[in-house]
């Protein structure tokens, strides 16, 4: 039942961005921008303290242990590749995303259907999934992607810099060593799955939102429901994404 209401609320979201793409497209891209503000650029700080925090982790943790072995940098750097761009990288952001960003929605359109601002845009004539659902959509999917290139990134200089305090090791080395273990699979794995957790993360908490009906109390019951949804199915998709390409 949820799978086919997200469903439809994508093709009407989609839908209505090609067919009045002609109508108020300049307050739609506004609200857009607005969004992707509010999603990336605000969370920046937050997803920029845990993927260097990641980062550091990882290499103290397995950094120590490979120096007793005998290993260096040629098994760092691939340990880094698989956490931060096949595994933690895209879903801890998604997570963070949702538990900041799609709260938000969700609380957000639950207080729009409550105050009765749907009819009110209904009756100027404007389309409400048009206006309120497309925006908030593309501008999180748009947001995701963004912030999880971020979090890779500067997890990775985060390691670099901890593989620096443990191992002999020169940028350049790390540079030429993140060469060598990064695939052109491994990035495309990273940029769908952002995209799909994106996706999955507006269209959950703007569906949950939009199920509000009559009182305000349904409003956090509403935002929590899309937000544990929400997680339920980055995970889900997460490891099914997982098994599809690596098994």
């Amino acid at each position: 039942m949820v799978f086919s209401n997200l469903s439809t609320l994508f093709y009407m979201a989609f839908r209505e961005l090609i067919t009045e793409r002609k109508k108020g497209f300049s307050l739609v891209f506004e609200i857009t921008l607005r969004q992707v503000y509010f999603t990336a650029v605000q969370a920046l700080k937050v997803v920029a303290v845990i993927s260097l925090a990641l980062g550091t982790v990882i290499i103290v943790q397995i950094g120590t242990q490979l120096s007793f072995l005998g290993g260096g940098i040629e098994f760092i750097v691939p340990i880094l590749v698989l956490v931060l761009f096949r595994e933690v990288g895209p879903l801890l952001t998604a997570i963070i995303v949702i538990g900041r960003s799609g709260t938000a929605i969700a609380t957000e359109l639950g207080n729009i259907v409550i105050a009765h601002e749907l009819e009110a845009i209904e009756v100027m004539g404007i389309n409400p999934v048009y206006f309120i659902v497309t925006p908030r959509i593309i501008g999180v999917t748009v947001a995701v992607v963004c912030l999880t290139i971020i979090f890779i990134t500067i997890g990775l200089l985060g390691g670099f810099w901890v593989s620096k305090l443990i191992l002999p090791i020169t940028f350049p080395a790390f540079l030429r060593e993140l060469e060598v273990a990064l695939t052109a699979n491994d990035l495309l794995f990273a940029f769908l799955k952002s995209l799909i957790f994106g996706l999955l993360i507006a269209l959950t908490c703007t569906y949950y939102g939009l199920t509000v009906r009559y009182s305000l109390i349904e409003v956090p019951q509403a935002a929590t429901r899309g937000v544990v949804s929400a997680m339920l199915l980055c995970f889900g998709t997460n490891a099914l994404l997982t098994m599809l390409f690596y098994l």
